[in-house]
């Protein structure tokens, strides 16, 4: 699954004449499933990992998870950053790995620049429907 969001997103961001390297990506849902603070196993780690291979500045955001655990494979260095208007809107793209219920999918929508959808999460949502892909 993580490479095959990793090369959604790169198709996407091409797509507005955007490359991946220098581009900031941030991550909705840091946690291996919804509504929990169990990092275990989660996709997430490794989206982040390949996305910061391919050049990417990457911050992740959890309401679960504020700041980053001990983890034996990867190493964050960064807590979860606040979900605003101004944040959405700073980033090159949004992923969405985790579907919180917290997460206002309307909000999402409104602010964010490209959302990529792992969770088919904004199918509901109010807003252009052209920066959404479904991955």
């Amino acid at each position: 699954m993580p490479y095959y969001v990793v090369q959604k997103t790169v198709e996407a961001l091409s797509m507005q004449g955007k490359s991946m390297r220098g581009a900031r990506v941030l991550i909705l849902g840091l946690a291996y499933k919804k509504d929990g603070d169990d990092v275990r196993e989660s996709p997430s780690l490794k989206l982040m990992e390949l996305f910061k291979e391919l050049g990417a500045d990457v911050d992740y955001n959890d309401p679960y998870i504020p700041s980053p655990p001990r983890l034996r494979k990867y190493r964050l260095d960064r807590g979860s950053v606040a979900l605003t208007r101004e944040t959405l809107g700073a980033y090159s793209c949004v992923v969405i790995a985790t579907d919180h219920s917290l997460y206002d999918r309307d909000f999402i929508a409104e602010h964010a620049r490209l959302i990529i959808d792992t969770r088919n999460m904004m199918r509901n949502a109010n807003g252009n429907a052209a920066k959404i892909v479904k991955a």
